[in-house]
This record gives C-alpha cells, sequence and structure tokens, in this order.
C-alpha cells in the first residue's frame, strides 16, 4: 500500500467530520464505546470521494492512501483509500479503535477470531459494505480481512484512533495462520 504521509490542510467538506469526531472524542470511554461514536459521526458527516485530492479513484492496480487529517494533539486520524478491483488484504489487527465508511464501491469484510490455542482463526462473521455503508471495532476483537470483490475501484474513509503521521500504519499484525471451519 502507498502511503501519502503529510496530512493535508483540512478541506472544507471534511470540518464537520472533524468537528464530529473531536465530539465523540471528548465524550469519555473505552474504545468500543469511542468506535460506535465515531461511527456515528462517520454515518452522519461521510463525504463524497471528491474529498480526494492527491490519489483519484480511477483504474489502477496498487490499494493507494490519503491522509486527509491529523488531529494536531494525535488523538485521531482520517485517511482515504482506494481500492482497485479485485484488491484483497492480508488478515490483520489494529493499533487502535477504527471506523470506516464506504463513499463509493462495495467491500467484503471478514471477521476472524483465535481459537483457545492461538494457533487457527476461526470465522466468526462476514459483511458486504456498500456506498454509505458505516462500520467500526476496536481491539481486542478486531481481526479481519478487507477485499474489493467488484469490478470496479472502491473508496473508503477511516478515522483511526491515532496519529498515522506518526506510526505509518494502523495494523499491529498480519495473521499467516490456518483459517478453520
Amino acid at each position: 500500500m502507498t502511503l501519502v504521509n503529510q496530512p493535508l490542510p483540512t478541506a472544507p467538506r471534511l470540518d464537520e467530520l472533524v468537528a464530529g469526531i473531536r465530539i465523540a472524542l471528548n465524550r469519555r470511554g473505552d474504545w468500543q464505546r469511542t468506535a460506535q461514536r465515531a461511527a456515528s459521526a462517520l454515518r452522519r458527516y461521510l463525504p463524497s470521494p471528491e474529498v480526494l485530492t492527491g490519489v483519484h479513484p480511477g483504474e489502477q492496480e496498487d490499494l493507494r492512501s490519503q491522509l486527509l487529517h491529523v488531529e494536531p494533539d494525535g488523538a485521531f486520524s482520517i485517511q482515504a483509500i482506494v481500492w482497485p478491483a479485485g484488491r484483497i488484504t492480508r488478515i490483520h489487527d489494529h493499533v487502535s479503535w477504527c471506523v470506516f465508511g464506504i463513499i463509493q464501491g462495495v467491500l467484503d469484510e471478514e471477521l476472524f477470531t483465535l481459537d483457545s490455542s492461538g494457533e487457527l482463526l476461526v470465522p466468526v462473521g462476514r459483511a458486504t459494505n456498500a456506498t454509505g455503508a458505516v462500520n467500526g471495532f476496536a481491539p481486542p476483537g478486531d481481526i479481519h480481512r478487507v477485499a474489493n470483490p467488484g469490478d470496479h475501484t472502491a473508496v473508503t474513509i477511516h478515522v483511526y484512533g491515532t496519529d498515522l503521521s506518526r506510526i505509518g500504519s494502523s495494523a499491529l499484525r498480519y495473521y499467516d495462520l490456518p483459517v478453520g471451519p
């Protein structure tokens, strides 16, 4: 994945989303509650694909991302990801809570948990997320794989509870374990 590490000045169309996420974070709570509140803000202020300025949702081969906003205190980051047709991620989890919204296309998400031995991934859910869908999660319990099953590019907006310009990636671990029944 190509990561554009320099956050852009906050675009006017992101101002409401940034303000909504700030309000969600000001209401203290655990990561699950924070993710739920951030998802509500993203649902309310989900931007359009025009929010992209440096990465365009044309037909391409590589997964691309653009950092759109980093909160000055590092409390959260907003990132756009452009998903080429057929692209699938490795199974992974995250360093913090995350919410995402689909602003173009469709993405499939598979959810997993580790079995009691920690040596096998067990499928626990699957979702198809179309344009306008918003979802979120928080560790632990955030092991997943995401795919663009369509023939066209998909675009997502992600809000992470960390400063991506500092750490570079939201992924904590990648899982190369067998997937069980």
